[in-house]
Formats: structure tokens, C-alpha cells, sequence
């Protein structure tokens, strides 16, 4: 018991528990989670871990980025991060957050690239319930009961399409990055082929070759995702469906529903 009565869930797991990324790289356990939350608008530069991390979004919108593509984690999702991959981080609103921190042994049979996972009930419960253990837990006791369904779990879900792989070619790449930066860019093909240095061919054979997508896949894949984030910074539906260059939050919905599937997307209605 605290001075001011029983503490929450979530500030029980952060008393006593470091909320530094580096004390958990060297923790002799094959899992070990670490939660934290963060303030819109928070940046974490371009950095590494030595262990595979699941970064999972308790609360809140997070963006990470890489050399290799772009990923969104909203509520409910987590971000599988293989062992010293550079990334950066962006928060979009306030978030909550759960990182479980892998040794490379337990990682091994694991993707070699990121992907953004849905957090199963059972993931998330093993997860929450993990980080009410001490760091140290005994591995032949709850804890590492615990530790292994969390493995079980990761290994187990299915990759989301909340990803915008970035190819290698410089001219598509420029494409690229100049559509992340401006989503409601209104040029077509012929023009972003022609801004690239690039035949209309060269650049839809490119596309498919080193993202997966169509060029017109791809950009309405990053529309989305921009979506998202404006949408988790309380912007209005019809506001978030200008800026991604869309008539009305009508049409945007129906993008989401193509790009993530007919369900009811991970951020609610916000899109119309």
C-alpha cells in the first residue's frame, strides 16, 4: 500500500523497474520487458539495441523508421525489430508502451526484418503479466513460464500490412520519400517517372520488384499511414483526408478499407 492508496496496473510495473532501454541488453533471461510511456510529439534519434525488441503500443500511435521501409504501430499492435537494426521512433499523441527485449538465441527463428504484428489477447496479457515478475525472474518458475508463451506468441502472428518497404534504387527511393513527405501530391505516374529520371516502366517494374506493390499500391499504402498518425494528433476526419489528398473522409475510408481490409480499422472511425 502507497501513501495515496493502491497503485494502477500500469504504475505498479514501473515502480522499481528501470525504464532505461540500455539495463535490459545484458539481462540474463531470454525475455525481458521494459514499459514506459512518452509525450506527443517525442523523437528518439536513429539508435540500436543488441537484443530483438517488440516494441507494443499499449496506448497511442507510434511511427519507427529504418533504411529499409517504415512501419506504423497503433493500439493493439507491436513492431518486431531484429537485433541491431538502426531505427528511429516517433510518437504521434501520448503513448503507452511495452518493449520486450530478446536475447539473440530466442530471436534466432524469428524474422530478420521488421514487421508489425497484431498483439494477440494472450500476448498482451502474458506481456502485461511478465512485467509484474522482478527482471530477474526465476526461468523455471512463473516467470519463465511466462517468458516462453511470450516467445510462443511472437512466433506465432501474423505480419499486418502496416508497413511502407523503401527500395534500394536511388531514383525510386526519391520517389518515395518525396510521396512520404507530401502524400497528397497530386502527380502521376508519368510525372513522379519523369521526376526520377526514369521510364514509366522502369519505375512499375522497380516498384514490384523491391517493394511488392504497384506504385499505386505503395502510395496508397503511405497515405494511410500518414493517416493514421494525423488522425492519433486529433486531427478532424475531413482535415486528415485533405492532407493525404483526398476529396473527403468518404473516399479515405474506402482506401483504408482496401489497404488494411474491410474490418473496422485499428484506429476506430476516425477516418470518416
Amino acid at each position: 500500500m502507497y501513501a495515496n492508496g493502491p497503485l494502477s496496473t500500469e504504475a505498479r510495473v514501473v515502480v522499481g523497474r528501470s525504464t532505461d532501454a540500455a539495463d535490459y541488453q545484458d539481462v540474463p533471461r531470454p525475455v525481458a520487458v521494459m514499459p514506459k510511456t512518452y509525450a506527443a510529439g517525442m523523437r528518439l534519434p536513429r539508435h540500436f539495441h543488441e537484443r530483438a525488441q517488440l516494441l507494443y503500443a499499449t496506448a497511442g500511435l507510434m511511427m519507427a523508421f529504418a533504411e529499409d521501409g517504415t512501419w506504423v504501430v497503433p493500439e493493439g499492435h507491436a513492431l518486431w525489430i531484429p537485433p541491431r537494426l538502426p531505427h528511429a521512433v516517433a510518437t504521434h499523441g501520448a503513448v503507452s508502451m511495452c518493449s520486450a527485449y530478446l536475447d539473440p538465441a530466442s530471436a534466432r527463428s524469428f524474422p530478420a526484418n521488421c514487421r508489425v504484428i497484431a498483439v494477440s489477447r494472450l500476448l498482451a496479457s502474458a506481456l502485461t503479466a511478465l512485467a509484474e515478475e522482478p527482471v530477474l525472474y526465476a526461468v523455471d518458475g512463473r516467470g519463465g513460464h511466462l517468458a516462453a508463451l511470450v516467445l510462443d506468441e511472437i512466433g506465432r502472428a501474423p505480419a499486418t500490412p502496416l508497413a511502407l518497404p523503401l527500395p534500394r534504387d536511388s531514383r525510386l527511393r526519391r520517389v518515395c520519400l518525396a510521396l512520404i513527405e507530401d502524400p497528397a501530391s497530386k502527380a502521376d505516374l508519368d510525372a513522379w517517372a519523369d521526376r526520377a529520371g526514369a521510364s514509366r516502366r522502369t519505375l512499375t517494374r522497380g516498384f514490384r520488384a523491391e517493394t511488392g506493390l504497384s506504385f499505386g499500391d505503395w502510395r496508397a499504402r503511405a497515405r494511410v499511414i500518414r493517416a493514421l498518425a494525423l488522425t492519433a494528433e486529433g486531427r478532424p476526419p475531413r482535415a486528415v483526408a485533405t492532407a493525404v489528398g483526398y476529396r473527403s473522409a468518404q473516399a479515405l475510408r474506402t482506401t483504408v478499407a482496401r489497404v488494411l481490409g474491410p474490418d473496422r480499422p485499428p484506429w476506430g472511425d476516425a477516418a470518416g
